[in-house]
């Protein structure tokens, strides 16, 4: 019988139909001995060639399937671009706050950059809020209560236009605070819109 060894090419196992190099005695992937050389493939038992036959058709299935599947992972994420992440400080909401309480929006800045946007008391009519900026430092000041001076700020009121431009590049908060006092038991139902701008290429904000 002519062996893959003898003829010195590559042949293939006989019993899953893997590749065996020249010189190989047994399959290096099922371990099974006897390897047909190429020759002999065609001229193998009809049982084995028939096995052979559905491994091979197995294969390409297999690899076929693969590369439809990889195609329908990768093509939908390629048609649509990059994933559009929305911008903490481009929000609305409505915020019930009690006295004393607040609500903040926070993220960086870029130097150069604004965001603009206004703010209406709901309930009850009239009513005031106070509307205040904080950079990264006078955040932290902020939250030890110690002195915190707002890089920017609007007096109390119950509407207002929100138009902040940053100097230079840091982690801003905005802060939407209630300054009645808890004996006065007023609870302050606002609404807040807010845009982030690039300086490059803005349209501003309607």
């Amino acid at each position: 019988m002519v062996t893959a060894t003898a003829q010195g090419v590559w042949g293939a196992c006989r019993f899953c139909g893997a590749a065996v190099s020249p010189g190989a005695r047994v399959c290096g992937l099922c371990g099974a001995d006897r390897p047909l050389a190429a020759a002999e493939v065609k001229n193998a038992p009809r049982s084995v060639r028939r096995r052979l036959a559905l491994t091979w058709a197995v294969r390409v299935v297999a690899v076929i399937g693969a590369i439809v599947a990889l195609a329908a992972a990768i093509l939908p994420a390629t048609l649509s671009g990059p994933p559009s992440i929305p911008d903490p400080l481009s929000t609305q909401g409505t915020y019930t706050l009690s006295p004393g309480a607040y609500t903040l929006l926070s993220g960086e800045v870029t130097g150069g950059d604004y965001v603009v946007g206004n703010y209406t008391t709901l309930d009850p009519f009239g009513a005031n809020v106070l509307v205040a900026v904080y950079n990264t430092s006078g955040w932290a000041n902020y939250l030890d209560h110690g002195t915190a001076t707002p890089v920017w700020s609007l007096p109390a009121g119950a509407t207002g236009r929100i138009i902040f431009t940053a100097l230079y590049t840091d982690n801003y908060t905005f802060v939407i605070s209630n300054p009645y006092a808890s004996s006065t038991g007023v609870v302050v139902k606002v609404f807040v819109l807010t845009q982030y701008e690039s300086n490059v290429g803005a349209d501003g904000f309607g």
